[in-house]
């Protein structure tokens, strides 16, 4: 099921992070690497997490995104403390959108 929410690109860290918005929600999108293994790990961010941004800002979430990687939340095994946070099923289609989005209106003419 997917849901029908408008979200944006917010702030993001080349080839680390993305953090998106819609409304009052905060997602961000973690790259992970573990060898040949990468993926994309999605939280929304707990309203702790909103404070640390709101005080660290974007040095916060690649802390945080460092956190994620490192806690390998999907490997067997793993103790991770983000084991279950992920929502990127539920928020892909969106993101996709969101990104595409955002390059275009970011994109310098040359």
């Amino acid at each position: 099921m997917t849901i029908s929410m408008v979200i944006k690109v917010i702030d993001h860290e080349p080839q680390t992070w993305f953090l998106f918005q819609s409304d009052n929600l905060l997602l961000l999108d973690a790259n992970c690497n573990h060898g040949a293994f990468g993926y994309s790990y999605m939280i929304e961010l707990s309203a702790d997490e909103v404070a640390e941004y709101k005080n660290g800002g974007h040095d916060y979430l690649s802390k945080l995104a460092f956190e994620i990687q490192y806690s390998a939340p999907v490997a067997k095994g793993s103790n991770s403390k983000y084991i279950g946070r992920d929502v990127s099923k539920k928020y892909s289609e969106q993101a996709m959108v969101a990104i595409k989005e955002w390059r275009n209106s970011n994109e310098t003419v040359t």
